[in-house]
């Protein structure tokens, strides 16, 4: 087939010549090997071409196009020393200032480049990697049906390069990691490059060269959500009134609702006074977005399982170690709601697992019980004999903890045995209603539990004085101490936070919150729960003892063991559990969990930190 050439500059303007394919490359290699001669005049009019960039005529298009091309056929005359000049104006060229055609001659020319010689390798693979990102003044185009059209063109031939490159070069994709990841941008770039690059990154975890680089580039965006997690700081969402706890914050008032925005009750927007106008947090949240929708592709495909592993290696590397992280968990959280019996399960298991060895250093444990008693307190897709599951793991070690020490109060030799009884207070007092009117669970649960808090290590004194509270009313029909418990807590009090409470950011709390527990939606149904008791006409300590006469010689057996060990149908025990549900029902006048306040702030109170 023949193409139409039009000629150089030296020729005369209105001269058209046809030239054959192979007749194009032929003339082109004369212009690179005439460079060896000491003749320039051909090469640089060569080199000259490729600067063309912006606002092209048809004809400057067209002669773009097919020099691009016939270097493609030259490669093997192009030399790294002779060329320079040659090769650095293609490797700062920009897909995104032309159409699809000199793109897809430019990609051909780079892929060609790539495969013909090592040397040029990781020079093409930057290359296709700076066009990730546009240029600073196509940014704003990208809000335009057209810019997002010339988007999908560029971003589409950059991967499609990566894997013929890869087809050819096997070491390709382990250049390609080194290259990514040098060239992420920092988090004081533009939020859009950043997004659009993170993007393009997922892109690649996704993709056909997947295997090869896509627990490396998951991991890599779990760390730039850590590094902008830790820029946003705790002073900026803390409120003022240090003296409220946990629960009282979660519950604040409703104020500064914006009136222009939709009336949804069951909306909670973020504090005006906290993360409003702070690009930081608008950055993150559009990042856990994107994740959350690569997420969801994953589990449309079947692939979450195997990303999940990823995630939880990522878990405990990144984010288990980072101090106080506010918003990069729930990464890990929206994971596990698409897939409760598998990732859901697996989270919380590794949680526990992590807290219950001794090998483990002691910030490690702790860390890890308190996200599992955030998780399990704020999940609203685990199954209730599941939780119970883990309740009971971790009230069995703390009992067998306390036959193996029988010292003093000591907050300082004892803190992951206060951290888990923390851990187990915190979430009863979301879950108790779901367990105390199942008399085996008051036994094999609470009852070994009260030995826990009764012993001489009294964790009531160390634990946090309104998650002590706030127990102490919740368990009140199930323990004989609590009328002493408001006395208890916070002596020396543990250094610690609940990872999942209430996500402030906007967009991420649109895909949280129908998985989530909010405690507006557990608080009312523990009011009703007292009333009952106090209509019944019994004590609490008489409901306990008689659960004790009638099963005295069953305690010890239960103890320790499994629920599997003990011949429960975990099916049969988690239907008549799920009738106890935790979520008031819809009433014609409010919506999903009920309004929330538009100042909920995270549960690191002053009495935490």
């Amino acid at each position: 087939m023949g193409l139409e050439l039009l000629k150089y500059p030296e020729m005369e303007e209105d001269n058209v010549l046809n030239f054959t394919d192979s007749e194009i490359v032929s003339h082109v290699k004369d212009a690179l090997t005439s460079v060896l001669s000491g003749d320039n005049n051909s090469y640089n009019q060569l080199v000259g071409v490729m600067h063309h960039s912006k606002h092209l005529a048809p004809d400057e298009v067209a002669l773009l196009e097919t020099t691009l091309k016939a270097l493609a056929g030259a490669v093997s005359s192009i030399d790294i020393t002779h060329h320079d000049s040659l090769l650095s104006a293609i490797f700062s060229m920009s897909m995104w200032n032309y159409g699809p055609h000199v793109a897809d001659a430019l990609a051909e020319l780079i892929v060609s480049l790539a495969i013909s010689n090592g040397k040029y390798l990781d020079l093409c693979l930057r290359m296709l990697v700076s066009n990730f990102t546009p240029p600073p003044y196509f940014l704003d185009k990208l809000k335009l049906s057209r810019g997002l059209e010339r988007k999908g063109q560029v971003l589409s031939r950059v991967h499609a390069a990566f894997k013929k490159i890869a087809d050819y070069v096997p070491l390709a994709p382990l250049r390609l990691l080194t290259v990514v990841l040098q060239g992420m941008p920092t988090i004081y770039h533009k939020d859009r490059a950043i997004l659009i690059y993170v993007e393009n990154m997922l892109k690649l975890e996704s993709g056909e060269i997947g295997e090869l680089v896509g627990s490396t580039m998951l991991m890599a965006v779990v760390d730039r959500l850590i590094e902008l997690d830790v820029e946003i700081g705790w002073d900026a969402i803390l409120q003022d009134d240090f003296s409220k706890g946990i629960f009282e914050m979660e519950l604040e008032d409703v104020d500064d609702i914006d009136e222009c925005s939709e009336p949804d009750v069951g909306e909670f927007r973020l504090s005006r006074k906290s993360l409003a106008g702070n690009s930081i947090a608008e950055l993150l949240d559009n990042l856990l977005v994107l994740t959350f929708e690569h997420l969801e592709s994953c589990e449309r495909e079947g692939r979450l399982a195997k990303v999940f592993e990823t995630l939880l290696q990522s878990f405990q590397i990144t984010v288990l170690s980072a101090y106080k992280s506010k918003f990069t968990q729930f990464v890990i959280f929206y994971a596990c709601a698409l897939d409760p019996e598998n990732c859901g399960m697996s989270f919380a298991t590794m949680l526990v697992e992590l807290f219950v060895q001794d090998s483990q250093p002691q910030p490690t444990r702790m860390s890890a019980v308190s996200y599992l008693a955030s998780y399990l307190s704020r999940a609203k897709f685990l199954s209730a004999s599941f939780i119970c599951s883990m309740l009971k793991r971790l009230v069995d070690w703390c009992l067998e903890y306390c036959e193996t020490h029988n010292g003093d109060l000591n907050p300082n030799a004892h803190r992951v045995f206060y951290s888990g009884c923390q851990a187990i207070m915190y979430v009863l007092c979301f879950r108790m209603k779901a367990f105390v009117n199942v008399p085996r669970l008051r036994l094999q649960l609470l009852m070994p539990l009260e030995q826990v808090l009764k012993h001489k290590l009294n964790p009531l004194k160390v634990c946090l004085p309104s998650v002590v509270e706030e127990f102490s009313q919740t368990g009140k029909s199930c323990f004989s101490f609590h009328q002493l418990s408001r006395a208890f807590g916070g002596l020396e009090r543990l250094d610690t936070f609940f990872p999942f409470d209430p996500c402030l950011l906007k967009r991420c709390d649109s895909f949280i919150r129908p998985m989530f527990v909010f405690w507006s939606m557990v608080k009312p149904t523990y009011d009703d729960a007292y009333d009952d008791d106090e209509d019944d006409g019994s004590s609490d300590d008489e409901l306990v003892r008689d659960h004790v006469n009638e099963n005295e010689d069953m305690m010890n057996g239960w103890v320790g063991k499994s629920f599997d060990e003990q011949g429960i149908d975990m099916d049969e025990f988690d239907c008549e559990l799920q009738k106890m549900s935790i979520t008031p029902k819809t009433t014609s006048g409010h919506k999903f969990g009920g309004r929330m306040p538009s100042r909920i702030r995270p549960s690191t109170s002053p009495e935490s930190l």
